[in-house]
C-alpha cells in the first residue's frame, strides 16, 4: 500500500509521519521524532531551521529505508507567523526570528496609528496580536534590518521547507492567513502593507492545499534514497491540518466547535464565510483559511507550553 510522508514541524518538536489510506481506514506510524529549540543571538531570538531541515531529511532516509518504492508523496506543515527571506539567487537571508521575540513590543500599536484596527480587521480577518507577520515586518523595517532591504521572496516556515526540498518557491494559502497581510478575498492586501511602510514585491501569489509542487531536487533525492517521489503542499498551517482532520459529516462544519490542543491552543468553528464584526475584532477571534478553502474562526485559549 502506497505511503505518503507528512512532516509536522511544531513550535517545541518536530516528527515525520508515514500514513496510508485503504479506501475506509486510515493509517498512521510515526517514523522520527526530534526537538526544535529556538537560539539566542545577541540581536535575539531565532530559530535553527537548518537543523530543523538537517532532521527532516534524517526523516525521510529512515522512512525510505523502511518503505522504499511504497512512498508515493511528501508534505510539510508548521506552525504560523513567522517567515524567512530569500535574495534573487534564492538564498537565505539570515536565520529567521521566532514569534517569542520582544522585537514586535509595541508595534500593533504604531500599525494602529497608520491602519486602524477594524480597518485590518476588516480587509483581513485576522486579530491583532504582536506575534502577526506583518508586525514583525514592521519591526524588522524598524530596526533598519539589512534583510528585509535585500528580500526577493517571502515564504512561510513550511514553504522554506519545500523550497529546500524541491528548488520551486510557492506560498501556500492557509499560512499565508496567518500573516495579517492575506485579504479575506485570498490575494495579498498590497495597499495594506504599503500604507504599513512594508514592501510589496517579495509576497508570492497563494496556491491552495493540495497542489503539486514537484519532485525532489535530485541530489537530495539520491541523498536520502527517495528518487521521483513528488511534494505535494498540504495545508501547510498546523491548525488548518488539525480542523481538517475533524470527523464532522460533511457540510456540517458551521454546527461543529473544535479545540485544537498544543502549544497553542485554539476554540473555533468552521465557516464557509468569514465573520468580520467589530465583536468578533474585539473578542479576539481570528479568520484563517482552512484546507478546503472555508474559514476557521477562532481564538487562543491556554496552552500547553508553559509546560
Amino acid at each position: 500500500m502506497s505511503r505518503y510522508l507528512a512532516v509536522d514541524l511544531g513550535a517545541e518538536s518536530g516528527r515525520l509521519i508515514a500514513g496510508s489510506f485503504d479506501g475506509t481506514r486510515i493509517e498512521l506510524e510515526e517514523v522520527h521524532r526530534f526537538a526544535n529549540r529556538p537560539v539566542r543571538t545577541p540581536d535575539g531570538w531565532h530559530w535553527d531551521l537548518l537543523g530543523v531541515f538537517r532532521e527532516v531529511l534524517s526523516g525521510l532516509r529512515m522512512a525510505a529505508g523502511r518503505y522504499g518504492s511504497l512512498i508515493a508523496g511528501i508534505g510539510v506543515d508548521a506552525w504560523g507567523v513567522d517567515y524567512a527571506l530569500l535574495d534573487r539567487e534564492g538564498r537565505l537571508l539570515g536565520n529567521p526570528y521566532t514569534y517569542r521575540d520582544s522585537r514586535t513590543d509595541g508595534v500593533p500599536d504604531l500599525a494602529a496609528r497608520m491602519v486602524s484596527p477594524a480597518e485590518q480587521y476588516g480587509r483581513t480577518g485576522i486579530a491583532q496580536l504582536q506575534i502577526n507577520t506583518i508586525y514583525q515586518l514592521m519591526a524588522a523595517a524598524r530596526d533598519h534590518d539589512s534583510a528585509l532591504a535585500a528580500a526577493n521572496t517571502l515564504l512561510m516556515i513550511a514553504d522554506l521547507m519545500h523550497y529546500w526540498l524541491t528548488g520551486l518557491r510557492a506560498c501556500e494559502r492557509t499560512s499565508a492567513s496567518t500573516t495579517g497581510a492575506l485579504a479575506v478575498e485570498g490575494a495579498w492586501a498590497h495597499d495594506l502593507l504599503a500604507r504599513l511602510g512594508l514592501p510589496t514585491g517579495m509576497f508570492v501569489s497563494p496556491v491552495g492545499a493540495c497542489s503539486r509542487l514537484g519532485p525532489l531536487l535530485p541530489d537530495l533525492a539520491r541523498e536520502v534514497g527517495l528518487s521521483g517521489v513528488p511534494v505535494i503542499v498540504p495545508a501547510t498551517h498546523d491548525t488548518a491540518c488539525a480542523v481538517a482532520a475533524i470527523p464532522a459529516l460533511p457540510g456540517a462544519q458551521d454546527g461543529c466547535v473544535f479545540i485544537s490542543c498544543g502549544t497553542w491552543s485554539l476554540i473555533g468553528m468552521e465557516l464557509t464565510q468569514p465573520v468580520l464584526s467589530e465583536a468578533a475584532r474585539l473578542a479576539g477571534f481570528s479568520n484563517e483559511r482552512s484546507a478546503a478553502g472555508t474559514f476557521t474562526l477562532h481564538t487562543n485559549i491556554m496552552g500547553l507550553w508553559f509546560l
